[in-house]
């Protein structure tokens, strides 16, 4: 590659824009001369020189590496797919994502990435072309996708940053389109409901839905579980696995000690102690559904070889099942983790109890909880309204309802000071 000069070339006018000639280095290493768009011709020129000057400072500084110079596509398929996206992974050995964002990351490459941008450099990838192309995106495909999409090139453009390639990821910071659609509430189950399911799921999936609901661990938290993590009263959450990937859980918050009720670590306790039948054939076979309960040993294991389990398998064969013939279709794991949540808040729980429960990262995922459960003092606000409009009720009889929900603290010392229990506890029902 030749050596590099410094460049200071004379902005010129043509047309209705200003130019000017830079030599830049293709990635065979030769200097090619390349005309590259300034600013409009209504624009001063000493602006224009201070926009030229700054295009070139990182040339001219020994800023730009030169594996900038490589197109996104030769990246992907060179240096990121064979050491982030490998399509087999050895035993024991370790990747930086899990399966399911592997294949995730494929389809997003081969179908949006490649298409889209696979022909640009790396270099010419800043924050303003980023921004153009998923302003552009917004309207072609829907916010979802467009966030894998993001989180996709993200990934990549920090492997290039990994590797030298890039001097900073242009895709920190980057805020995409506002989200346009409709926010639905999270579905959730009733005790009720809860109770009903357990009974008609067998074991030990109806132990796995006994702890996912009274302790708000996430599907894949609860089979990496291991018998050194429970405790007498509490349950540490050390690992998490899904589909045959064994990670740290999900955020550093998730990593924790949480809280857990009598009845469910005398549940857990109580597998060891079970038998299931199954049907093979004409014949019925009986499996312990511990099959080696050690330290380190699992705690929910396949009934047959005692590996650990395939979340969807549970869902699908197990549990979906057992809450269609309760009319609720929409249960899954996610929804018991939120039954978890929802209860909490409607028995009286304060959000920062929620948050460290859930072991939320962010307050703001708790509160989107709290956002969808409509607090007991506002219904009685509306019905009190009601009452009003519709005459049944008088200014003075609305006066005494309102004393009924003053949280004011009764003044210290006063005799016959009127105490009331709503006063010191904020009840959502």
């Amino acid at each position: 590659m030749g050596r590099r000069r410094f460049q200071k070339p004379k902005p010129f006018l043509e047309g209705n824009y200003w130019w000017h000639l830079v030599r830049d280095s293709s990635p065979t290493g030769s200097r090619k001369r390349k005309r590259v768009k300034l600013a409009d011709a209504e624009t001063p020129v000493r602006e224009v020189q201070k926009i030229s000057e700054e295009l070139l400072r990182p040339m001219n500084q020994g800023l730009g590496l030169t594996g900038s110079a490589m197109k996104l596509i030769d990246f992907m398929h060179d240096t990121y797919n064979p050491k982030f996206l490998p399509a087999e992974v050895a035993p024991g050995g370790s990747t930086h994502l899990a399966s399911s964002t592997r294949d995730c990351y494929r389809w997003m490459i081969s179908r949006y990435l490649e298409p889209d941008l696979g022909d640009r450099r790396l270099r010419d990838l800043g924050r303003s072309a980023l921004d153009q192309y998923f302003s552009c995106k917004g309207s072609e495909v829907s916010y979802p996708t467009m966030s894998k999409i993001r989180d996709c090139l993200s990934s990549v453009l920090r492997a290039a940053v990994e590797v030298e390639y890039l001097n900073k990821n242009p895709m920190e910071g980057l805020k995409l389109p506002k989200d346009r659609r409709e926010r639905r509430p999270k579905p959730t189950i009733t005790p009720e409901q809860f109770t009903k399911l357990v009974q008609l799921v067998s074991e030990p999936y109806a132990t796995m839905i006994f702890v996912a609901v009274w302790t708000g661990l996430r599907v894949s938290e609860l089979i990496g579980l291991k018998w050194r993590c429970i405790h007498a009263d509490s349950i540490t959450i050390e690992e998490r696995y899904c589909r045959g990937d064994w990670a740290k859980p999900k955020t550093a918050a998730s990593a924790a000690t949480i809280g857990a009720e009598p009845e469910v670590i005398a549940r857990l306790l109580r597998l060891p102690m079970l038998t299931v039948e199954v049907r093979a054939g004409r014949a019925i076979r009986k499996h312990k559904l511990v099959k080696s309960g050690g330290p380190d040993d699992l705690v929910f294991q396949s009934v047959q070889k005692g590996c650990p389990m395939n979340d969807q398998n549970v869902l699908k064969r197990h549990i979906q099942p057992a809450a269609r013939k309760l009319g609720l279709p929409f249960v899954n794991w996610r929804c018991l983790r939120t039954s978890h949540a929802t209860w909490l808040v409607q028995s009286g729980a304060d959000p920062k109890s929620v948050q460290g429960q859930m072991r939320h990262s962010r307050i703001s995922t708790t509160l989107d909880i709290y956002a969808q459960i409509v607090p007991a003092s506002q219904r009685r606000a509306l019905q009190q309204l009601s009452a009003f409009a519709s005459g049944e009720t008088t200014p003075a009889e609305l006066q005494t309802a309102a004393m009924d929900l003053d949280f004011s603290e009764p003044e210290s010392g006063a005799e016959g000071s009127r105490s009331n229990s709503r006063s010191k506890m904020f009840q959502i029902n």
